[in-house]
């Protein structure tokens, strides 16, 4: 016989001849559109011998065997069966074997066999098993950024603006006796009067303007002797209320007192403070409405509401007596709040820092997962 012949054949029969060392024998389901992974380790020189079958006769979307991490050695496609597929190791490496099943309604019933065939006796106990292993990997960054080497101190002279006066005025804006004849009279029974309320100003570094305001309707001299007895009652209940002097009527727009004295005896008249439209109204007899109303021999009404403390306002009167006319005094009293500015110079301290331009060089820390044979080693 021809000696390479007969070589060939020894050769042959001494690789056939090796022990198959079985990996894993296993039964999966791969789920519907879903990826099944298995991870063994394999020896330096290993053959890998992997079959398949689907049991139920179906293709499989995808079966594929890699070296970890993407190094594909197989690959099949709609496949139902795979014999004794071979795959030569170099290196000792982690293999994936990957089974995908496209089919979005049924799942896969998969036999898999995995055996090896060691390139020494030394080899036959490798343990496949894979394990997952974190490890970090440290990279340094090095980039220039400014850092503070020391501050200067400046100090420049500026000006602020500052309240120089903060105050409160009373104001008499209306005081004036009216005459209101009687029924009986050719003049009519009815009148009325107009007053302004102060305008509010302002340029930036001073204003004036109206916070409250009050008014009096009294009647005759019952009315001017009970004005004149508030006024001595005011003077005590008020001392030194927000360093004001004020009148009966100034105390009830401040706020500082809540009732002044009214007559009880004396002639009545009735009244009401309007609008201009309002007030022509009264005048022509028909109906009208307004902001404040009464009938007494005296009555007042203090007003704070921010749409009422500015333009011109109109109090109407009216006699029911049939033939005695009356004197109807009318007071409009406003409180002016009154606040000025000035510039006031002062000195400011401004620290600034001085930098220079220095290598910063700072760790990345990256942490990898991934999995290894069994006898791998973790870096320290």
């Amino acid at each position: 016989m021809n000696k390479v012949l007969l070589l060939l054949i020894l050769l042959s029969n001494l690789c056939f001849g090796q022990e198959r060392v079985d990996v894993a024998e296993l039964t999966i389901k791969v789920k519907a559109s879903s990826t099944e992974d298995l991870y063994y380790g394999f020896a330096e020189g290993d053959q890998i011998i992997f079959s398949f079958q689907e049991v139920e006769g179906k293709e499989l979307k995808e079966v594929e065997i890699m070296e970890y991490p993407e190094t594909s050695k197989f690959m099949d496609y709609e496949t139902k069966k795979i014999e004794n597929k071979v795959i030569n190791v170099i290196d000792k490496a982690v293999y994936k074997f990957r089974f995908k099943n496209s089919n979005a309604f049924k799942g896969r019933i998969c036999k898999i066999k995995i055996q090896r065939i060691p390139a020494s006796e030394e080899l036959k106990n490798f343990n496949t098993t894979v394990k997952w292993v974190s490890e970090q990997d440290t990279t340094w960054n090095s980039y220039t950024k400014d850092v503070v080497v020391g501050y200067d101190t400046l100090y420049v002279q500026k000006t602020k603006k500052v309240l120089e006066i903060d105050e409160k005025i009373e104001e008499m804006v209306f005081d004036k006796s009216q005459r209101v004849h009687s029924e009986t009279n050719a003049n009519g029974n009815k009148t009325s009067i107009f007053f302004t309320l102060p305008q509010n100003q302002g340029n930036g570094y001073e204003y004036r303007k109206v916070i409250a305001w009050a008014y009096w309707v009294g009647v005759g001299e019952e009315s001017n002797q009970a004005w004149q007895q508030n006024k001595k009652t005011i003077s005590g209940a008020v001392q030194g209320a927000a360093s004001l002097t004020l009148t009966p009527l100034g105390a009830i727009a401040v706020g500082a007192v809540t009732n002044l004295a009214l007559p009880t005896m004396g002639e009545d008249v009735q009244y009401g403070l309007v609008d201009e439209a309002n007030k022509n109204l009264f005048h022509s007899g028909y109906e009208y409405r307004g902001f404040d109303f009464g009938k007494g021999v005296a009555g007042y009404k203090r007003f704070t509401d921010t749409n009422l403390l500015q333009g011109k306002y109109f109090v109407v009167l009216y006699n029911d007596n049939f033939m005695q006319g009356i004197d109807v005094n009318v007071k409009v009293s406003a409180i002016i709040e009154h606040k000025k500015y000035k510039d006031e110079p002062y000195t400011d301290m401004q620290v600034k820092a001085r930098y220079e331009k220095k290598i910063i060089t700072e760790p990345i820390i990256k942490t990898n997962k991934f999995p290894a044979t069994a006898d791998y080693k973790v870096k320290k």
